[in-house]
């Protein structure tokens, strides 16, 4: 019955010296020591809850992105109509959104119909209207089925573009997710500049590059007359004294470039003036629409627009190859960074707005931990007096895995890299609970094999094996809830979940092997007829 002691036993101690490992480097004081240095780094992150941040609600434009869409589409439809001869009027876009564009030719249906439905499957034909003067009028709109597919695309494009700017701030374990209605929810532990993380994660980072059009005067834009394919728009400069100001300029309409092609981002210095700037790098493909585009312009101006705010338009004085490019405007350091970080992540697809904000401060936090440890204090004290008194000895031998239990919990959450929050504290004092139940299940049945008249020896033995089936089958129903309220439950519930699977998981191992082990260590050293103490 001992045979395999001494390989169990072995067992058990590696897997909490294992655990010690994990552990010890979440211990105060512990991380700046010298046996801090040969610990991994495995700290247990803590939640907003416990540790304080920010909290905020982010509402998606999902319109905009579909208006966007549609605007691009029409571009393509034109670029494709002209590479199979067909001529077609420069499509617009019209409130829907619908886009609505004009056929030169009404010969050329058949073939302009048959590019549609090759390219652009996304779109369905609303109307169409044959014009007197050979010309065919078309009115598309966007299927219910691509619509559909757009917006949640957008949504997951929002989340991953918000979280890769985030991870370049360096907050650990933020919590990012969709949630219904167009919305994403953004937990920062540690974080206490909710002005500078709204700036960051807000800004929908849309680089666009235009021609400045210098033959019309900015006065006769602001008064009205401007001509087709024009705007106005304002390059922001800032004084020596940090005094910001705005010079009105006008451009034309269409970007000739846009920031889908950059691959990186950084801010500089420059050195002759010591302002900083952002430069950016392209793509092989970037770079030669780049390098097109200044050839085509030379001597004039372009314009470098992010979210619609010109930043700088330098003069082309000659075609720009090598897929390098450069944004000034009187950034402060902070700015140029920030900038950077937003370009190097990627522009958001859709805008977003804040629709709430939270800022849990640190006492607060700790205000928490400090409650949370005295409630699993007193749970885990009221416990360990009940089953010492209760069972006696095999009672002791329950509250020593009991301790094991709380420990192989904690060092699961470090190995993972899991959060530990509020609900999850809960979820730790829960597994105690059913920990504790486990062993009470055995114990209570080793009495029934003792009353049976079975030996010590052989009522252990039969009564961990008839109590495990019963401990195995409740638990797995309760990992299986667990793993339900993780899949679909909020930050918070998912907190309560994950130590709720590696509490449960940990106590079926320190109730079942464990303690088994004491039980086989502890009959080994008496008589086969003595009485068990429990």
């Amino acid at each position: 019955m001992y045979r395999n002691l001494r390989w169990r036993l072995l067992l058990t101690l590696v897997v909490m010296a294992a655990a010690l490992v994990l552990v010890l480097p979440s211990a105060p004081g512990i991380r700046n020591t010298t046996l801090g240095k040969f610990l991994p780094d495995t700290a247990i992150n803590l939640g907003l809850d416990l540790k304080g941040g920010i909290h905020l609600t982010l509402g998606v434009d999902v319109d905009k992105a579909i208006e966007n869409n549609m605007a691009s589409v029409g571009q393509d439809i034109k670029a494709s109509a002209r590479e199979e001869n067909l001529a077609l009027l420069k499509p617009s876009l019209l409130p829907g959104p619908r886009l609505e564009a004009v056929l030169v030719g009404a010969d050329k249906q058949e073939a302009f119909e048959l590019l549609l439905k090759k390219q652009f499957n996304s779109l369905k034909i609303d109307a169409k209207e044959v014009q007197a003067d050979d010309k065919v009028k078309y009115l598309f709109s966007m299927t219910p089925e691509y619509k559909t597919y757009l917006s949640k695309l957008t949504l997951d494009q929002a989340v991953k573009t918000i979280r890769n700017r985030i991870d370049q701030f360096g907050v650990a374990e933020p919590d990012i997710r969709r949630q219904e209605g167009n919305r994403i929810q953004v937990q920062l532990p540690g974080m206490q500049d909710p002005a500078r993380a709204i700036a960051v994660i807000g800004k929908t980072a849309h680089l666009e590059f235009k021609i400045v059009d210098d033959t019309v005067d900015p006065a006769s834009v602001k008064q009205g007359l401007v001509g087709p394919g024009r705007e106005l728009s304002v390059i922001r400069t800032r004084g020596a004294k940090g005094a910001e100001s705005e010079t009105p300029i006008v451009l034309k309409k269409d970007a000739v470039m846009t920031g889908e092609y950059i691959t990186d981002a950084r801010a500089t210095i420059e050195q002759n003036n010591n302002q900083f700037s952002v430069s950016m790098s392209f793509n092989a493909r970037g770079a030669k629409v780049f390098e097109r585009v200044t050839e085509e312009n030379v001597n004039k101006r372009l314009a470098i627009v992010l979210d619609g705010k010109c930043y700088s338009a330098p003069v082309i004085r000659d075609k720009i190859a090598g897929g390098k490019a450069q944004i000034t405007g009187s950034f402060t350091q902070d700015e140029a960074r920030d900038l950077a970080i937003v370009l190097r992540a990627g522009a958001l697809p859709a805008p977003v707005s804040v629709l709430e904000q939270r800022t849990v401060g640190p006492t607060l936090g700790q205000e928490s931990i400090d409650a949370g440890m005295m409630a699993t204090g007193i749970a885990a004290v009221l416990i360990i007096v009940f089953m010492a008194v209760y069972y006696r000895v095999a009672g002791l031998f329950a509250n020593t895995v009991l301790l094991l239990n709380i420990v192989l919990t904690m060092a699961g959450l470090a190995a993972f890299g899991a959060t530990l929050t509020l609900p999850g504290i809960a979820g730790i004092i829960l597994t105690i609970v059913m920990a504790v139940d486990a062993n009470v299940l055995i114990y209570e049945r080793i009495r029934e094999e003792l009353l049976l008249g079975l030996k010590p020896s052989e009522a252990v033995h039969k009564g961990y094996d008839r109590a495990t089936l019963t401990i195995l089958d409740s638990n797995t129903t309760n990992v299986l809830v667990a793993i339900i309220l993780y899949q679909f439950g909020t930050g918070p519930i998912r907190g309560f979940a994950v130590t709720l699977v590696l509490g449960i998981v940990m106590s079926m191992f320190t109730a079942i092997f464990v303690s088994r082990i004491m039980f086989d260590l502890y009959l080994s050293k008496r008589p086969a007829d003595a009485a068990v103490s429990i």
